[in-house]
């Protein structure tokens, strides 16, 4: 109603369309809408023009009409009217004309839209002073609508003005996922002294829980977590069982017939675990296949530490955000833990897949493994009370780094030369440290068991948590200790390469990382050689040691000649490294490269160049986006990254120089060293491209500089071309470019254009931040005459080899 007055109610924010009310609601409503229109019409002679709100209250007595309203002006308004698909002029002017029943209105399909308001004090309160406000563009670029109420702007800045400041609205598919966008929006939004009420949220969780709404029928995730059958056709799960599991489909909540087992007395040993650090490296390094059976392993041999054999293994999966990509990768992994099980001689039964937009960004992901053994009560593990002096200790051979020590590894490689792509130290073949470091630990549960159950073992360690010194504490009785000879086994040079870089001390060897040794068996002196000669069919394992009575002031467990080992595996490493033909200085970084990414539009390389820009072994920091159009998807991205973005529209300047020269300013502003050119579809000028000689990469879908600028379909289509891939190069003024790095793809009779596209999308992700981190590390140069220059010899090992497959 016009200069309508009188008490309001603020929450400080609205649903629309709102939450379904209770069937008594309806006969109540209509009464009352009736009821206001005859008083507005009968004492004032104004009839209800606008969009109509009405605010009830829930009470035990029923519903209550608190108030009941009619305007275009208030947040209650404008959040309906961002659900309007029909042209909001024509919609006022028919309301305002009385000829609103005679149109048509399109509203938009299954779509909620969500608003709340930045409030400064009480609509009877005075206003503070002005205030200025912050961060709108970035909430913009998060796809959130501003609406703005009391603001001015002010020798160029916006200000507030007045009690209700704005509101910021999200639509959405459904109520949760709107209000999660809101808060983000909130949280970028800055205005001194303001307020915004967060209570809406608990208030619809509240709601649903109350009417029991059902979450997933109505395709609204709590909290943010949406189940996996959502999207089950995209995930299908191939179980392994056991005949205690019969007719199991690969669901969860799943059964498992313990008495099928055979047990007589058993006890349930259970354990849950995630990777840890190791899967950041995972991701960096674009290697999933085997992550499977990393969280396969690190459940089941924690099981055997008391002497259970694995009976059932399940896991859960939280993705930043469900889509195919998402599931093709969780196939693959669950297809790892599939054969996994097959080794651990365990049922798999499946596992749950979340999708956790609060916890994981978009592209990341976060894996936790559940696993339950039955050991029978007699062979229950440690026998601590059987230890005796002179007992012996076995080692068994890992294959490589356990998960504890991938943090410190991480910091390693923050002051490292080398990268997760450089050649293994010492010489693995073709295989890069990333590879290396990935590979995943044995699982030991099939060898081992038959052993275990034979009587001659008292107690088992898997080397995990506190590395080769801190497996003892937990079994070992206070009045002994063991010794460790380390000339009694293989300590790979990976090692020495760790300890050298991270200048660790013998002692920080011993307690962060497994020096080799993946699992410690103690048994008694008579049976030790058969127990060796056992294990050894299976494994590689050594007699490393023996328990002996402790001696007071002497550490429980003490590993002899430790740094002697470690120094005689590191000399042949070293020599690998630094003789080269031509010895370059070393490198010694003092701080990371500041990139900045230039964009076009979508399916550019941005989201992997800053995921590896933000690890520890990254020479490069992104510290600018900028695009040549607004509205972009990657903007967005890079705002929730707390990357800064900006937009220069060439369509806005006289002449291309101009263009360029805002673009140079913006460089410099932010003292940037290295350009990025992700999907910029722009043509730079000479003049540009000389400036940054050397000092900018791009990238073309194929690994032929003849056939760059041709259709990737027709060029992979016929077959007398198949050279398709993606190449990443310094741009000169000429062609052709000065090529870093190459990644050649499969193409396949079958591929579709949308398919071969994905497939040189996934090698340029994969790639491109392989070559930024060549050129930041400036272990690859580009000299005169777009000669490239590299600092290391065997740079044909960091090339990616074709596909088995191709």
């Amino acid at each position: 109603m016009p200069q309508q007055q009188g008490r309001r109610k603020n929450n400080g924010g609205r649903r629309s369309p709102d939450m379904k009310c209770p069937t008594n609601a309806d006969n109540v409503f209509s009464f009352k809408i009736h009821y206001f229109i005859t008083i507005t019409n009968s004492l004032f002679c104004l009839p209800p023009v606008g969009v109509l709100q009405v605010e009830l209250m829930l009470t035990k007595d029923g519903v209550k009409v608190l108030s009941v309203g009619c305007h275009f002006g208030d947040p209650q308004c404008q959040i309906i009217l961002q659900l309007l698909k029909s042209d909001l002029y024509e919609v006022i002017q028919a309301t305002v004309g009385g000829q609103l029943c005679n149109s048509i209105l399109a509203w938009s399909d299954n779509c909620t839209a969500v608003s709340v308001s930045m409030e400064n004090g009480s609509y009877l309160q005075s206003h503070k002073k002005s205030m200025e406000i912050t961060g709108l563009l970035q909430a913009n670029e998060l796809g959130l609508e501003i609406f703005h109420g009391a603001t001015i702007i002010k020798e160029g800045k916006v200000l507030s003005n007045g009690n209700r400041i704005l509101t910021v609205t999200a639509v959405k598919q459904d109520i949760l996922s709107a209000l999660e966008d809101i808060y983000k929006g909130l949280a970028v939004i800055s205005i001194q002294g303001a307020t915004y009420g967060k209570e809406t949220s608990h208030q619809t969780i509240a709601f649903f829980r109350q009417f029991k709404i059902s979450f997933y029928t109505n395709n609204v995730p709590l909290v943010g977590i949406v189940s996996v059958n959502r999207v089950s056709p995209l995930f299908k799960v191939t179980t392994v069982l056991k005949k205690s599991c019969p007719g199991h489909d690969g669901f969860i909540p799943a059964f498992f017939d313990l008495k099928a087992s055979g047990y007589r007395d058993p006890i349930l040993v259970s354990h849950a675990k995630g990777i840890g650090t190791k899967l950041k490296i995972a991701q960096l390094c674009n290697k999933h296949d085997m992550i499977g059976q990393d969280l396969v392993a690190i459940c089941v041999n924690d099981l055997l530490v008391q002497g259970a054999e694995p009976l059932f293994f399940h896991g859960h999966f939280a993705f930043g955000k469900l889509d195919v990509g998402v599931a093709q990768l969780t196939q693959v992994i669950s297809d790892g833990i599939v054969e996994a099980c097959k080794v651990a001689g365990c049922t798999f039964l499946g596992r749950e897949t979340n999708e956790m937009p609060a916890t994981c960004a978009a592209g990341e992901y976060n894996l936790v493994g559940f696993a339950v053994g039955a050991v029978e009560r007699s062979m229950k593990f440690p026998r601590q009370g059987n230890i005796v002096n002179e007992d012996i200790v076995i080692g068994i051979a890992s294959s490589g780094l356990h998960h504890q020590g991938f943090d410190l590894v991480r910091k390693i490689f923050l002051t490292s030369t080398l990268h997760y792509f450089s050649p293994v130290p010492g010489g693995y073949g073709n295989r890069t440290l990333g590879e290396q470091l990935l590979t995943p630990t044995k699982i030991y549960s099939r060898a081992l068991l038959p052993v275990l159950r034979s009587g001659n073992v008292k107690a088992f360690i898997h080397i995990a948590d506190g590395g080769l010194l801190g497996g003892f504490s937990q079994i070992l009785p206070e009045r002994f200790s063991v010794v460790l000879d380390t000339h009694k086994w293989k300590i790979p040079s990976v090692f020495s390469w760790l300890q050298e870089e991270g200048n660790l001390s013998e002692e920080e060897m011993g307690q962060i990382f497994n020096c080799g040794i993946g699992a410690i068996l103690i048994v008694q002196r008579e049976a030790a050689k058969k127990v060796l000669k056992d294990i050894q069919e299976h494994e590689d394992a050594w007699v490393i040691g023996k328990v002996i009575h402790r001696t007071a002031g002497y550490p429980q467990v003490e590993i002899k000649n430790l740094s002697e080992v470690l120094l005689q595996n590191k000399w042949p490493f070293l020599k690998d490294v630094s003789n080269a033909d031509n010895p370059p200085h070393t490198i010694h970084r003092k701080h990371k490269v500041k990139v900045a990414v230039l964009i076009s539009g979508t399916g550019t390389s941005l989201s992997a160049l800053l995921a590896y820009a933000k690890e520890p072994a990254s020479c490069s920091e992104v510290v600018l986006v900028v695009a040549n159009r607004s509205g972009v998807e990657e903007l967005r991205n890079a705002t929730l990254a707390g990357i800064p973005t900006r937009v220069i529209d060439h369509k806005l300047y006289g002449s291309r120089s101009e263009y360029e020269g805002t673009i140079d300013s913006v460089l410099e502003e932010f003292s940037i060293e290295l350009i990025c050119l992700s999907g910029f579809i722009r043509i730079l000028s000479s003049n540009f491209v000389r400036k940054w000689y050397g000092k900018m990469l791009g990238t073309y879908p194929s690994v032929s500089p003849l056939s760059k600028r041709r259709n990737i379909y027709n060029q992979a289509h016929p077959s007398t071309d198949k050279i398709v891939g993606c190449t990443v190069h310094f741009v000169l003024e000429t062609s052709p470019e000065a090529i870093i790095v190459q990644e050649p793809v499969c193409v396949k009779a079958e591929d579709t254009q949308d398919t071969l596209y994905a497939k040189i999308k996934e090698a340029e992700n994969h790639v491109f931040p392989m070559a930024l981190q060549l050129v930041a590390s400036g272990m690859v140069q580009l000299r005169e005459e777009g000669k490239i220059y590299w600092k290391r010899e065997r740079q044909e090992l960091i090339c990616q080899k074709e596909r088995q497959d191709c």
